[in-house]
């Protein structure tokens, strides 16, 4: 596995905003924007497919998700561009508005959100919901990256000590304190493999890296016997440590996204002609099992190019990382890279019967307007980054 470097050096030396800059833009990095816009509009076909035939869902419109997708993926886009075309410097400004918003946003989940499928997770807003923590994900990684650059950037050649560490973890803590206590497990897992990827890349040394590792072990140990967990959590991941256990109940959505991916065989059954699909038999298809989708409708080959469109969005993305002209670019691409790498590890993971069900997205293929707003905006952040690099990726 490769290390990233992240020591600073002269030419990574942040610049003010307003004062010129002889950085060669080398362009947007077009197999990073295809990619994403491949499992955007794969996604949406797969949505509206899982939703078509649900009447209890669309009311008897069988194009209701479908128009619902296109609305969310039109204000992603407009958000990404948005990023994309801010100066690379101001978004480093503006991280800690984006970080305080995103804190407020879960405070006010607690105080006066709905609850959905157990968690206290969504905020209504009109005919909307909003889901804080997903964009929560965004603001931790970019809230430790510019610590970290700040801390470091002031002193050249320092690595990495407990005070940046201590003060990247701060940062992450206040978020997922509050995403405990919704509670939402799953996003608790994406948010800790991100902090600990982030942690990695900026430098922390082995010592941080093994003591948090122990820490979330022993952590996890005490919530399960303390009952910190409910009841449907703790049953979820008994369900999979032995899915023959509760088949019509814990282990009930696990059993039908298998069979439902075992469907699809090599070619599938057709887009809009899967079995388990069309019979509405998988729960929340259209969301966090949106996968299944892809395994019976398109088959292994479908769903074998769905994650080939994953792994090249996460592989731009640490090529992002590595070619960044300064420390906080750097580390922020790198934990946006882990976040999306791990997110739809677990997602497909769940499908499959290899990890617990938790209930997350796919990035940019589930429905949802929070899950696609924060991707939209992380994949801005990334082309923004790449836009001011010294060198572009893909010309080495």
């Amino acid at each position: 596995m490769t290390v990233l470097s992240v020591r600073p050096s002269r030419q990574s030396r942040p610049t003010r905003p307003g004062q010129p800059t002889s950085l060669r833009a080398p362009g947007l990095d077009w197999l990073l924007l295809l990619a994403a816009l491949g499992l955007v509009v794969l996604g949406t076909l797969l949505v509206w497919s899982a939703t078509s035939t649900r009447a209890d869902l669309t009311g008897d419109d069988p194009d209701a998700y479908l128009r619902k997708q296109l609305v969310n993926v039109a204000i992603g886009l407009v958000l990404m561009v948005a990023v994309l075309a801010t100066d690379h410097r101001w978004v480093r400004i503006l991280a800690p508005v984006a970080y305080l918003a995103s804190v407020a946003g879960l405070v006010m989940v607690l105080v006066a959100g709905s609850t959905i499928n157990g968690s206290r997770s969504w905020i209504q807003l009109g005919g909307m919901s909003i889901q804080p923590s997903e964009l929560a994900k965004l603001a931790v990684v970019i809230g430790m990256a510019l610590v970290v650059a700040e801390r470091t950037e002031r002193r050249w050649g320092r690595r990495v000590g407990s005070l940046e560490v201590l003060a990247m973890l701060a940062i992450a803590g206040v978020p997922a304190v509050l995403i405990l206590l919704q509670p939402d497990l799953g996003t608790m897992l994406v948010l800790s493999a991100t902090v600990f990827g982030v942690l990695a890349v900026a430098g922390a040394g082995r010592r941080w890296l093994l003591g948090l590792t122990l820490g979330a072990v022993v952590g996890a140990a005490g919530a399960v016997a303390m009952g910190v967990l409910k009841p449907y959590q703790v049953d979820r991941f008994m369900a999979f440590t032995n899915p023959g256990l509760d088949p019509r109940g814990a282990g009930y959505n696990t059993e039908q996204a298998r069979i439902a991916v075992g469907n699809g065989g090599l070619f599938g059954q057709g887009l809009f002609g899967g079995s388990q699909t069309r019979s509405g038999f998988v729960p929340e298809q259209h969301t966090d099992f949106i996968f299944t989708v892809a395994g019976e409708e398109l088959g292994l080959v479908g769903a074998g190019v769905l994650i080939a469109l994953v792994a090249v969005v996460v592989w731009r993305a640490l090529a992002i990382s590595a070619a960044a002209g300064d420390l906080f670019g750097r580390v922020a691409a790198a934990g946006i890279a882990c976040w999306w790498g791990f997110q739809a590890f677990q997602n497909i993971g769940m499908c499959l019967g290899i990890m617990p069900v938790t209930g997350v997205p796919l990035p940019f293929v589930s429905y949802g307007g929070s899950s696609m707003f924060a991707g939209m905006l992380a994949l801005g952040l990334l082309q923004n980054i790449h836009l001011r690099s010294p060198r572009g990726p893909l010309s080495r």
